[in-house]
């Protein structure tokens, strides 16, 4: 099992900036691919961004290309999310993912553990 616990979360202005923080535990030493997803009130859970076990691919939803980047330091079991350029319509929560895979995944249903999500709210 892997446990997962994001950080990072809060309000920001229009094109401000955030980093978010998923820390990983447990059984942290398989290769596992790791995802961040965000759901915004009323709307389904979405893709973000993905990272596979390396750190030596990434993929990104086209709405964040360019303003966002995912990224691992498999020594201290941590991946991050670096949000640039944030819009209002960045507003969600954030969700951090892991699936015990070499390749990229990036479908929910996909993913087998989660985080329990972080707040961003971006303000016009």
């Amino acid at each position: 099992q892997v446990q997962l616990v994001e950080s990072g979360g809060g309000l920001v202005q229009a094109g401000g900036s955030l980093r978010l923080s998923c820390a990983a535990s447990g059984r942290t030493g398989s290769t596992y691919t790791m995802g961040w997803f965000r759901q915004a009130p009323g709307k389904e859970r979405e893709f973000v961004a993905a990272i596979n076990w390396s750190g030596g691919s990434t993929y990104y939803a086209d709405s964040v290309k360019g303003r966002f980047t995912i990224s691992r330091d498999n020594a201290k079991n941590t991946v991050y999310l670096q949000m640039n350029s944030l819009k209002p319509e960045d507003t969600a929560v954030y969700y951090c993912a892991a699936v015990l895979r070499l390749t990229i995944a990036t479908m929910h249903y996909e993913y087998d553990h989660w985080g329990q999500g972080t707040q961003v709210t971006v303000s016009s």
